[in-house]
């Protein structure tokens, strides 16, 4: 297992851009904000991702003073050896060494990066049970045409279809003819593909990896947890301050958002108990949004809590702004009464 820390100043010099994978575990991006803080880095923008016991985060900074991008390498080497440190924790003595680097550019987008972080981070190995949800994914030889044909059928989501493409692509696959169908809840994808060097999959081991790359790439933006959104005034230090009481609280943050925009902050954090279970206790998540709550003395800040089986919205200082709605999927009736039956009809008479 390993664990890096890269940062990359971005092309219009505004802000300075810190990716870092490694183990995940509760208090991770407390402990990553607060090291910021003390460094003098305000955080702008960012996105933290877990999945399988890994985490990995792109966040945006720029200096408290200059509000621009960081240039000076000095303070730069000091920033991502302290984050490489709190990336790497307690690990064993025995773990590889980490891998860290700098670039000079990179414009690929946030969530395409964090794919492709965990993907080369190996996140798809099982080291646990399988994720709870329904997902099937099938990798088939198609000899007589010599492609290879890969069908999913899982629950449907927006950026399904991002997610998947993205993973072939990024495993150098080449997709030549592919059918998406959605249902009410369901999603079936089909597509024949070969490798970049014009060759179908030719071993059962690669036909694994491909399964569980597919897998880990559609299960990365379904983490089961109570959704936490936080608005309020946009200051120095407040992800820190924000991250902090979650923890105390004896919560774990498994996705989060970060935007900055208007004077306003606005954060958005998946959160489960120190266990892992996305079902929390409604006192622990009351505590939180009183704690929380004390920040949004302005109009238009406030806390709002969805999940926990039922949705539940803590009334204390909301927003008034207008929050768009989210939907809260079953995994348990998944499929149910559905066939693709028909599909696979079609198919075969369209061939």
């Amino acid at each position: 297992m390993k664990s890096s820390a890269s940062l990359i100043p971005s092309k219009d010099h505004t802000s300075t851009t810190i990716e870092l994978t490694g183990n995940d575990r509760p208090g991770l991006l407390s402990e990553l904000s607060a090291v910021l803080a003390d460094m003098g880095c305000n955080v702008i923008n960012a996105e933290i991702w877990t999945h399988n016991a890994r985490a990995a985060t792109v966040i945006h900074i720029t200096d408290r003073s200059t509000g621009h991008a960081i240039e000076d390498p000095d303070r730069l080497s000091t920033i991502k050896e302290l984050l490489f440190n709190v990336m790497k924790g307690d690990s064993d003595f025995k773990t590889p060494s980490a891998r860290m680097f700098v670039s000079t550019s990179r414009e690929t987008r946030t969530d395409r990066r964090l794919h492709q972080m965990l993907l080369a981070d190996r996140d798809f190995e099982r080291h646990n049970d399988k994720f709870s949800m329904e997902l099937h994914v099938t990798v088939l030889d198609c000899r007589d045409r010599d492609y290879t044909v890969v069908t999913i059928r899982c629950l449907d989501r927006p950026k399904l279809l991002f997610d998947t493409v993205c993973c072939l692509t990024d495993m150098e696959y080449v997709v030549f003819h592919g059918t998406v169908i959605t249902g009410r809840l369901e999603a079936y994808q089909e597509y024949y593909i070969r490798h970049v060097d014009g060759f179908p999959i030719s071993s059962e081991a690669e036909q694994q990896r491909v399964m569980e790359c597919l897998e880990a790439a559609i299960e990365r933006r379904t983490t089961q947890g109570v959704e936490l959104e936080v608005i309020t005034e946009d200051r120095f230090g407040v992800l820190s301050e924000i991250t902090r009481i979650i923890r105390e609280n004896g919560l774990s943050i498994k996705r989060a958002e970060i935007r900055r925009n208007g004077g306003k902050a606005k954060d958005r954090f998946i959160v489960s108990d120190a266990m892992g279970n996305g079902v929390v206790d409604p006192k622990t998540m009351e505590m939180v949004q009183k704690e929380i709550g004390g920040f949004g003395e302005e109009e238009g800040c406030g806390v709002k809590v969805e999940g926990n089986n039922s949705s539940l919205l803590l009334s204390t200082k909301l927003p008034k702004e207008k929050h768009e709605t989210r939907t809260s999927f079953s995994f348990g009736n998944l499929f149910k009464g559905r066939s693709f039956h028909n599909f696979n009809k079609l198919i075969k008479s369209c061939s």
